[in-house]
């Protein structure tokens, strides 16, 4: 029997090989996000209702990156307590984020911090670094205005953007409000 003349055969075999070529292109690459911190610079630091909203960051970010496709693994928080040598030590010890994450199976790891300088405006801040080698791949801000949840919400899908820009190009945000 030749291959060439059996159509069977040969449908058989393209089918095979787009299965193989499509396991590449529909692999999920996989991010570990730690939780904020919050760098609070105004004259009354650190209330409730930012401590809250820095909490919600990471959860907002999540949802934002599993709907556009990223497999999101988690990170035990006492685990990040610990390798957490002080305020700001992971976001900026790149090396060490990646020994965290690469404990956790993650190919990424997103560090991240609201910077508040002011009450009329804050910083969502995040590093992005690949787990393999420990080097920080992208340094990102997103300016937000106020502490709404929506305001809130826009930086986070700002952050989603730039993160996607510098991986997998899959992530669209919704429309605005």
């Amino acid at each position: 029997m030749n291959p060439r003349n059996n159509a069977g055969l040969r449908h058989l075999f393209g089918v095979f090989f787009l299965c193989l070529f499509s396991a590449g292109v529909f692999a999920e690459t996989s991010i570990a996000i730690l939780d904020f911190e919050l760098n609070d610079l105004t004259l009354a630091p650190r209330i409730p209702a930012e401590i809250e909203r820095t909490a919600g960051i990471k959860a907002m970010l999540e949802g934002e990156l599993k709907r556009a496709g990223y497999k999101i693994i988690a990170v035990d928080l006492d685990t990040q307590r610990e390798a957490t040598g002080g305020f700001g030590y992971l976001f900026d010890h790149s090396d060490m984020a990646a020994e965290l994450a690469k404990k956790a199976g993650a190919e990424y790891v997103l560090v991240g911090r609201l910077h508040k300088p002011s009450f009329l405006f804050a910083y969502i801040m995040g590093h992005l670094v690949r787990v393999s080698d420990g080097q920080l791949i992208g340094n990102y801000i997103s300016e937000t205005k106020g502490g709404d949840k929506k305001l809130t919400l826009k930086g986070v899908e700002s952050l989603a953007v730039k993160i996607d820009r510098d991986l997998d190009k899959i992530y669209t945000p919704p429309p605005p409000f």
